[in-house]
């Protein structure tokens, strides 16, 4: 791949287990990353330590071929924590994570990072993995505090990526931050699939992609926002062995530098 293009994906990997039986998945996670061959990975619902001796995950993902890490505790329990990652090709400079719980129940966190890499600017790319909450009022009021966060803390003209899982079906937290900030929706490179939305206006035709349930993707979940780039391609791999690794589908995007 040129220096001036990236591969980003975003993937909430459910704990490396199943749904159900709880059985281990980290081997096939990490051959799927192997498959994604992303030079940055967000990650969610990593979980670094178990009560059942299973090897730290970032450990077993990062053999993908990722020489740099950063890891955010969100939700600490008697057996373990687990939270938001990113996975990277290119140096981390810095990288710090932010608490955005917005109730007891549910906890939940914001990891922010800055990567250098070929032909970046000398402020980086600042890189924001996020995983938002059930409930839309709270999600957004944590839209809310990313929208304040970026405008205070990350410079107007430096290149930004967003992404993460924003349990976000109705499409709320997707406007208010495409209205506050500018950001694009790397999805919006994908051509609508189904005869229904070809027949929309353009103006009315899905801009984000859908990604969960894994076996049969219809809700708009996962999503990669971008300032300073320009989204060449996504696309979200659907079949058997991708369903057998999360309950989510992972959303890839090839970008370059707008």
């Amino acid at each position: 791949m040129k220096p001036s293009r990236l591969r980003i994906a975003t993937y909430n990997i459910h704990k490396g287990v199943t749904s159900f039986r709880r059985r281990s998945r980290l081997n096939e996670l990490r051959l799927a990353l192997h498959r994604i061959d992303a030079d940055i990975l967000f990650l969610q619902e990593v979980q670094e330590r178990s009560d059942r001796g299973a090897a730290a995950q970032l450990d077993v993902l990062a053999s993908s071929g990722y020489l740099y890490r950063a890891y955010g505790v969100n939700a600490v329990y008697p057996q373990g924590h687990h939270g938001n990652a990113i996975l990277s090709r290119f140096p981390i400079e810095r990288y710090v994570n932010h608490d955005i719980s917005d109730h007891v129940l549910e906890r939940r966190g914001v990891l922010h990072a800055v990567v250098h890499c070929p032909d970046t600017p000398d402020c980086g790319i600042h890189l924001l993995c996020a995983h938002l909450g059930l409930i839309q009022a709270s999600r957004l009021r944590q839209a809310d505090w990313l929208a304040a966060f970026i405008e205070r803390e990350i410079p107007p003209d430096a290149p930004l990526i967003l992404g993460g899982d924003f349990n976000d079906w109705r499409r709320r937290v997707d406007e208010r931050l495409r209205a506050r900030l500018g950001l694009e929706e790397a999805a919006e490179a994908i051509p609508p699939s189904a005869w229904a939305e070809r027949m929309l206006p353009p103006h009315r035709q899905p801009r984000v992609a859908r990604t969960f349930p894994s076996f049969s993707p219809w809700l708009t979940l996962d999503r990669i926002y971008v300032r300073g780039f320009r989204a060449l391609a996504a696309r979200v791999p659907r079949g058997v062995s991708w369903a057998r690794c999360s309950d989510h589908a992972p959303l890839i995007a090839d970008l370059e530098w707008s």
